[in-house]
Formats: structure tokens, sequence, C-alpha cells
């Protein structure tokens, strides 16, 4: 018996789950703790009651008191945002006497009248969810039978939310329906001192994340007039969505209802929109969301999902990526398609997303189709980790624990510093950002500590609510019309061909007798990043096209869409003519499988870009500091005026320029400064322009870029109107930037010179940079070309670039990248990170 006991007791401690042991989890498991209180401790010992913690000043950050970030700082509005925004966390990793006095804190010292102009967005998700969630679980624990936590309690956070939800509604005092996307707590929109107002986009996000707070509040305060709100809301952005590819685009006019950025994706913009439709079904209960999730969903699966990729797409032309890059943002994603039951493509996502992070150490905030980076930052955000605890719920594969293990010893190794965690300024070089967002607290603990914990370890049953998109906790019993999951029945019947439209996944349903599907599924992944990988990513996408009797269908399709087709013979990766080529037969079957090649050359002199320069002509400076700048493709041409335009530098207010400026006295004349982000270089330009500025520079707002190592490019209007724009628009890197502002912030009266870099004073002209073009040839093959290739037969692109005298070609094959640029002396081949396909 003895024995027993002990071997009963040993297995508890050494047992493995799946591939980790019962211990090992465990300690996983107490490092979260402890980190989370060294992150938690920090804030409180150093920072409160500041809204966010400053780690490497070991400071709080006071709004008005540090040097403005621009929109970064709208979450802050002198309420102690991290300590609201970690309340339910505390009771989640079973810190409930520090929870009980963080509620009397925030009882005692928050208060929301405040002469500060916030973020409704960020305010709703971060202050309002973080009250709603830490008065449930108050709640929760007072009416415990036989408790004696929080006795005294008497709902003060939810009449504290009502007072907060009553400042954030004349937001919503719109034509549309659609809320403004920053009030004044104190005056809130359009009153004379209230400071906003003037905006007249916002973000789909924005506007179509405020319905499980909102109804929330109502349901809990028995007041409807918090969801009408949030649900009117949801109503335009339905009606407004693209009726051919139910589609939505990333910003929308607040006023009439146009879409001013119509690209269309999952990540920044747009993100939680898509998740608070499938969450509002859960917790309300109201079918109507679940049809209009599964509308978008249908459509994200066809036009924007290219496994393991989340590609944006325009909304009118969904066939069409805008860019070759995603955001860390859509890392949400993988945990939705979980919700949803679509669990193979969630799984080949995150898989991508893992080994982008194996990488680079941390998800950056953007990286290209070939995962490079494309921003560096990562400001520790938690939507990777939340993916990963939803897949090893659904799953239980013990994989997503040692994924969580990376996060946490990435965390550990990488962001720790001695008075927190910091945000990575750049993955590539590990450098720290003075910043310790509240989200990191809220989401990123809450999420780590539930993926390692087994139920016995929580303080109460989380399956009993519904995670906002900020983590913060809402009980399903707010739903006055539907039943427990494992029963649900809907009144409409689900599709044949989607079985989870209406009903909870099964994992026997989806994958019977196949435990080991989730590796199976990951496995075509495994390389898909770095070198000597079996199955790396190709840089050529497939293409099926349908083949009609006469054969010549698809050829005049292509031709319409501006491509050439060209027959190819096998195993050559060159056009035809070749000698020896042969003729592709005619495919079985209907299809073609097309291959591209893609040859670059240089673009027709009308297509070149032409560098502009922001040169510094006051003293102490007298022209010696000269800044490369960027064209615009509207506005003055600089490019053809001889002298350029000379004026002093005038930083707008607001500082994005999305609005009407407020010192248009002290802009009149002068060349007016603003940040890139928030709506069009064309809506920011009209608005300098109509204050008087007879210029503009706009400042990248993403750090670390510069033109020695970005290219140039042109700011365009993005579909917006650019009529009757006609002063001289430039923009700066924010290297560059910081150059200029330095410079404004210690001399003031700082003259500059907008002119074309070549005709800049004291400089001869020099050559342009070239832009490229690219034409496109395809080679059709039979399906017996599906197959794997031979070493010699994997030549699949090839890049011909033509600049400025030289000219190399960059081919991709088994063998690797290599130059030629022995052929233009140097020698050496081509470092082969910079083989890039199209």
């Amino acid at each position: 018996m003895g024995a027993w006991l002990f071997t009963a007791a040993a297995c508890l401690l050494f047992c493995q789950v799946g591939g980790m042991t019962r211990r090992e989890k465990a300690e996983l498991r107490e490092q979260v703790l402890e980190m989370f209180d060294h992150a938690f401790g920090s804030y409180m010992k150093y920072a409160y009651p500041a809204d966010e913690l400053m780690p490497l000043s070991c400071r709080g950050r006071i709004r008005g008191f540090e040097p403005n970030r621009g929109d970064v700082d709208d979450s802050l509005g002198k309420f102690s945002l991290t300590l609201v925004d970690t309340l339910d966390t505390l009771v989640v990793l079973n810190r409930l006497d520090e929870f009980e006095e963080a509620v009397r804190r925030v009882i005692l010292d928050v208060r929301f009248d405040n002469d500060v102009v916030v973020s409704v967005f960020e305010t709703n998700i971060r202050v309002l969810g973080g009250l709603l969630g830490g008065h449930a679980m108050a709640t929760m624990l007072r009416d415990r039978p036989a408790s004696e936590r929080m006795a005294w309690y008497k709902d003060e956070l939810l009449y504290m939310a009502r007072d907060l939800g009553h400042r954030l509604l004349p937001a919503f005092n719109t034509t549309s329906g659609l809320p403004y996307p920053r009030v004044n707590l104190r005056y809130g929109v359009l009153n004379p001192l209230s400071r906003t107002g003037t905006e007249s986009d916002t973000c789909t996000a924005c506007a179509g994340t405020m319905i499980l707070e909102f109804a929330a509040l109502s349901r809990m305060l028995g007041e409807t007039v918090f969801e009408e709100h949030a649900r009117r809301a949801l109503d335009v952005l339905w009606e407004k969505r693209q009726r051919g590819s139910d589609l939505v685009g990333t910003v929308i006019n607040i006023h009439n209802g146009d879409w001013v950025r119509r690209d269309s994706g999952v990540g920044a913009g747009i993100d939680s929109y898509y998740e608070y439709l499938m969450k509002a079904y859960i917790l309300l209960g109201d079918g109507v969301f679940l049809e209009r999730f599964n509308a978008h969903y249908a459509a994200i699966m066809k036009y924007i999902s290219q496994p393991p990729l989340l590609l944006s797409v325009h909304m009118h032309n969904p066939t069409v990526s805008v860019r070759g890059w995603m955001d860390s943002l859509l890392a949400f994603f993988p945990g939705l398609q979980v919700l949803r039951g679509d669990l193979k493509p969630a799984i080949e996502t995150h898989e991508m997303l893992y080994q982008v992070t194996k990488k680079h150490k941390f998800l950056p905030e953007a990286f290209t189709t070939e995962f490079r980076v494309h921003w560096g930052q990562h400001p520790l955000r938690p939507e990777f980790a939340e993916s990963t605890y939803f897949l090893y719920k659904a799953t239980g594969d013990p994989h997503y624990l040692q994924v969580g293990k990376s996060i946490v010893d990435s965390l550990n190794g990488h962001a720790r510093v001695p008075c927190g965690f910091a945000a990575v300024q750049d993955v590539r070089t590990g450098t720290h950002e003075d910043r310790m967002d509240s989200f990191f607290l809220a989401e990123m603990f809450k999420y780590l500590f539930l993926l390692f914990s087994e139920k016995a370890d929580l303080p109460f049953n989380i399956d009993n609510y519904v995670f906002t998109t900020e983590a913060h906790l809402l009980p399903v019993t707010l739903s006055s019309s539907r039943p427990a999951c494992p029963t649900n029945v809907t009144v409409a019947a689900p599709a044949e061909d989607d079985p989870f439209s209406y009903t909870c996944p099964s994992l026997q349903t989806l994958f019977p007798n196949n435990p080991a599907f989730a590796q199976r599924i990951r496995d075509r992944y495994k390389y898909l990043i770095g070198a000597g990988g079996s199955h790396g990513p190709t840089s050529v996408r497939g293409i099926e096209l349908p083949l009609h009797d006469s054969g010549l269908e698809p050829i005049e399709l292509l031709k319409s869409m501006g491509i050439t087709l060209m027959a190819m013979g096998e195993g050559s990766g060159r056009e035809s003519g070749t000698p020896g080529q042969q003729a592709m037969p005619a495919p079985e079957g209907g299809v073609y499988r097309v291959k591209l090649v893609a040859e670059v050359l240089p673009a027709p002199e009308s297509e070149t870009l032409v560098p502009m320069a922001v040169q510094i002509i006051s003293p102490p400076f007298l022209g010696r500091t000269v800044l490369t700048a960027g064209p615009a493709k509207f506005g003055m041409d600089l490019s053809k005026n001889e002298h350029g335009v000379k004026g002093r530098v005038v930083r707008s207010a607001p500082y994005s320029a999305c609005g009407p400026p407020t010192n248009g006295a002290e802009l009149q004349g002068h060349i007016a400064l603003a940040v890139r982000g928030d709506c069009m270089f064309a809506v920011k330009a009209r608005h300098l322009q109509e204050a008087g500025a007879i210029g503009a520079i706009f400042i990248d707002h993403s750090e670390g870029t510069s033109s020695e190592e970005t290219p140039l490019f042109q700011m365009v209007g993005d579909g917006g109107p650019v009529d009757g724009i006609s002063i001289p628009l430039v923009f700066l890197f924010s290297k560059e930037g910081r150059v200029l502002l330095k410079a404004v912030d210690e001399h003031h009266n700082v003259d500059v010179l907008l002119v074309s870099r070549h005709k800049q004073l004291g400089q001869e002209g020099k050559a342009a940079h070239r832009a490229i073009a690219m034409n496109i040839k395809i080679r059709m093959a039979d399906e017996s070309d599906a197959g794997p290739q031979s070493a010699d037969d994997t030549a699949t692109i090839e890049l011909l670039l033509t600049t400025e005298g030289t000219s190399g070609m960059c081919q991709e094959s088994a063998g690797g990248c290599k130059g030629l640029q022995e052929q233009q002396g140097g020698g050496a081949s081509a470092d082969p990170s910079e083989c890039q396909s199209p």
C-alpha cells in the first residue's frame, strides 16, 4: 500500500503531460507568477498612481510630463491605467490579497473627471473593460457560499464603470452612429474646451470593438443606452461592407460612412471587429452577430487566407494583395479560429508565427512574406501567447506548452530589466524602449498562467467567462437567450459544407482517430524559415486556371491581366526558345499548373523616383545639414521647381494633422511638421494647406527607420481626393526626423529649404534613384511537374536588376543565392540573405 502511494505521488510530480512532466509545467507556472510579481511590483513601487511604468527610468509615465509620443499617449488618461487593467489578472493568478487591496486603491484614488483627451477605443477595452472584469471577479468572490472575501464590496467598480461609460457616450454623437476616435473625459466632444471633435475618420476596429463592454455595462446596470449605441455602430459597419466580397476596409468616415482606406485584412485597424462579432454571439446569444461573423469569415478564408499567410487585399478587388508584409496584431487570429472550430488553418498560421518568433526572438511589429523584419519594434504584445493558449486548450497538444516556454524564456532573456519588463525597440539589435504597456500585465501573464495551469490551480471556473480583446473576463450569464455551448441550437440550420457555423466543434469530428493531427499539420511548415529546409517558403504562388475546349481562354484571361503566357520545356527555368525545348502537351482534367518567372528591368524614365531634401539653412546649420526625404505623387512637384520652397518649421497641433490644426495662426506662411499615421497623407496635406501652411514635412512614426536602410517611396493619396493640394510635401524617416525635431527643440526658429536632392544649395546634381519594373512570364507544366524536383530542376525565380551602371542577377534555386559581382569587379558572391523573390 505504501509503495502504491509513493508511486502515485511520484506520478503526480513526474508523469508527463505529453512531452512535459507535471513538475516542469508547475515550475513554469511558478516562473510566470514570479515574472508577474516583478512587473506588477515594479509598477506599484516606482509608477503608481501614474498610468504606466517606464521600466528603464524606474518611474511612472504621466501624460504631459514626458515627451509626447503621439497617438500612443491617447491611452493615458490620468486614471492609473495599469492598475485598473490588471484587476482581474490578480484573481486569475490567485493573488487574492493583492486584488482586494487593488480594488480599494482604485475606489479611493481613481477619478475620471479629467481634462484630458483619450482614445475611445483604448479607454473602452482597457479601463471600462478593466472595471467590469474587476467587478465580475469581486462579486464572484463575494457571493461564494461561506466566503469572507470582498464582503465589504458594494459594487463600487460597477458605478465607476457607469461614470466612465457616460463620459464616452458623447463620442457617438455623429450623423452615422460611428463614434469619434477621441473624447475629452471632462468636456466630451465639440465643446469649445474639449480640444477634439474635428476628426472625420476612425478605424474599423475602433468603431466595432465596443459591444462586449457596453452591452455588459447595460446588462449589469439595467440601462440599455450603452448597448444600443454599440449595436448601432456595428450595424453601420455591416451595412457599409463591400457586398460583393463581404469585406470591410480599415478606416471609415464617421459622418458619411465612406471608406477612407479600403485595404482589408485581419490585423491592425480591423482585428477586434471580427473578434467582437464572434464573442458578442457567445456572450449575448444574439444569432445576428454569428451570421455576420460567418459571412466575414468566409470572405477572409476566400480572399485573405493564403495558408499559412494572412495577406491584406483591396476590399473592392479582393484578388489583389495590397502589401507584401503582415503586422503582429494578426497573431490573435488563430485563437479566434479555434473559437470558430477551424483548427487546421489556425495551426498553420500559428506555426508560421512560431517560426518567425524563433528567428527573431519576438514577433516584429511587422514582417514580410519572406519573414524578414519590416518594422522591428516589439511592445511586448500578447496576441501570440493568446493563440498559443487557445490552441493548447483545443488540442491538448504538448507542443504548445513548449511554445509557451519559449515565450517565457524570451521575455526573461531579452525584455527583463531591474524595474520590470521593457519593450524591444528593434528585434534585430535587442535594444529596449522605455515603456511597459498596461496590456502586458492585463493579457500576457494571464494567458501564460492559464497555459501552464490545471483547473485545480484556478480560484474559479474560467470556462464561465468570455475574454474581451484585452483579456478581461465577462460572465456568460449575461446572455439572456443562449443555452450552454454543448447543447446550443439556433434557428438557422448549418450549411452543408460548413458544419461549424452554428455548433461547437468536436476534435473527434474534425480529426477522427488521429491524435497526432496537429503535428502532421505543423510538419508541413517545420522548415518554413531558414536554409536547408526541405519545405522552405516558395517564391512562386501556384495558380490554377480552368481550361476549356479551345484551350485559349486561360491565355486570353492572363493577357487581360497584362501577363504573357509562354510555353516552356521541362527542366528549364528560362524563357522559351531554348534549344531542345518541347511544347507542353495539353493537360488532362482541364487544369494548367503554372509557374512564374520574373525578370526585373529598369523602369521607364517616367517612373523614376527623384529623392527630395530638407536642408536646414538657418544658423547655426547654414545649409550644412541635409536630410534625404521622399517625394509625393501629389502636391507641388519639387523636381520641377528650380529654387525649392523656403520657410520656418512649425509643428502642427494635433501632431497627426488628421483634423483641422488648432494652431492655424502659427502655421500661416510656414512649413508644417506632422507625424505619419492615423489618416491618409492627402487628408493631412489638405488640413495643413487650408490652415495656410506653404509646405509640409511628414515624419515616420516607426522608430529606427532611415533613408540609409529603408528604400524611399512616394507618398500617395491612397484613393482619397488630391485635387487642389498644391503645397510641396516630403517624407522623412524617423532617424532624419529626429535630427530635425532636435534642431527645432534646441533652436526654436528653424528655417528649411524643401528642394529636389540634386538641387540643394551648394551641391551638384546627383543621379536619381531608379525605380524597378517587373515583367512576369509564366511557365506552364502538366500535373507530373507537381512532384519533388531534383536539385538541377528547382530554379523558379530569376531577378535581373539594373541600376546606375551596375547590373546583376540574383537566382534562387536549390543551390542558394549567387551574385554576378565577378562581372562587376566585386569578386565576392552575394549574401544569400539578399536573395529575394518578387
